[in-house]
């Protein structure tokens, strides 16, 4: 089979180039993932779509693909009673900068009887991933449904590799260091919800690092009439900004909640969190530790990341 007839839409260029149906995009990424084309076919495909960019039907059809190769979760959602519903966090940009507080994140969550899903990459050469800091914790890895549901059962939050989630994909986003640039598998990795379709109230936080990728992901979310929570990640991790607090857009099945979302903090910072000195995987994971704790207070914009999270849960608990 050949990829070519596609790449022939997608790779006339940023003006030239035309979108695909989601059938298309499937189509196409089935290929891809299933390893029927060649490496040269791909990295067309890559660059392609980096300079096109993915419309909200592509995007559709790019997830559906992928997900029909992950390992099968969906189930686990209904075998955790008393949980109040899950959220999905993909983590796949990790520390440049600033401590990769994901799993700070994770933790709170579960704290609150939420079933947390954490997935990303287990190593970034360019960055700290959140499996290194869920590894520095001693906090257990899961690789199939039973662990799933037993990490859930202990109110403890989940990490799945992506390797594991979703082999296919994985060896996608691993061309990244081959040709040097982020393909469309990032962008799907990111959209990736195992507990979208299991008919119980679920939230994944969508993140984004370019305001144009903000576009795109909405007219996603609402094309799938998507319960999601989308921001602006912290170095693209999806988890609110330690120092300032990010805008939230909060979306009920494609519809953004104004009642929950929420407005970015404006003007100069009067004073800030207490944040570790560097973003190391052992000296992120020891302030976390720190704050789970109590001896260090949590940023004020992770516990409003929480609470819209569990409130948005709620909501769909109510209708």
């Amino acid at each position: 089979m050949s990829i070519a007839s596609y790449i022939k839409v997608i790779g006339r260029g940023k003006d030239g180039a035309r979108p695909l149906s989601a059938e298309q995009a499937d189509d196409l990424l089935s290929q891809v993932l299933d390893g029927k084309v060649t490496d040269l076919e791909i990295g067309a495909f890559c660059l392609a779509m980096r300079i096109k960019g993915e419309t909200p039907e592509e995007l559709d059809g790019f997830v559906q693909a992928s997900l029909r190769r992950c390992v099968p979760l969906t189930a686990a959602s209904a075998r955790v009673p008393g949980s109040r519903g899950t959220v999905v966090l993909p983590s796949y940009n990790g520390a440049r900068k600033l401590p990769n507080f994901t799993p700070l994140l994770a933790a709170l969550l579960a704290r609150q009887g939420v079933a947390v899903l954490v997935h990303g990459p287990t190593a970034d050469p360019t960055r700290v991933t959140t499996a290194e800091v869920w590894r520095t914790l001693r906090w257990a890895r899961v690789e199939d449904e039973d662990a799933l549901v037993a990490a859930w059962a202990a109110a403890r939050p989940a990490f799945i590799d992506t390797e594991t989630l979703c082999p296919a994909l994985a060896k996608l986003l691993a061309v990244r260091w081959t040709i040097g640039l982020r393909n469309p598998g990032h962008t799907v990795a990111k959209l990736l919800d195992p507990f979208a379709a299991s008919g119980r109230p679920a939230m994944r936080v969508v993140n984004h690092t370019h305001p144009e990728y903000a576009h795109s992901l909405t007219g996603y979310l609402q094309r799938l009439r998507a319960n999601a929570l989308l921001m602006r990640g912290t170095e693209g991790e999806p988890v609110a900004d330690a120092r300032r607090q990010p805008r939230f857009d909060v979306f009920l099945q494609g519809e953004r909640d104004e009642t929950l979302s929420r407005s970015p903090q404006e003007g100069v910072l009067s004073a800030l969190p207490e944040l570790p000195e560097g973003y190391a995987a052992d000296v992120t994971a020891a302030h976390i530790e720190a704050m789970l704790a109590g001896r260090v207070a949590v940023p004020d914009a992770i516990t409003a990341q929480v609470d819209c999270l569990v409130a948005a849960l709620a909501r769909q608990t109510e209708r």
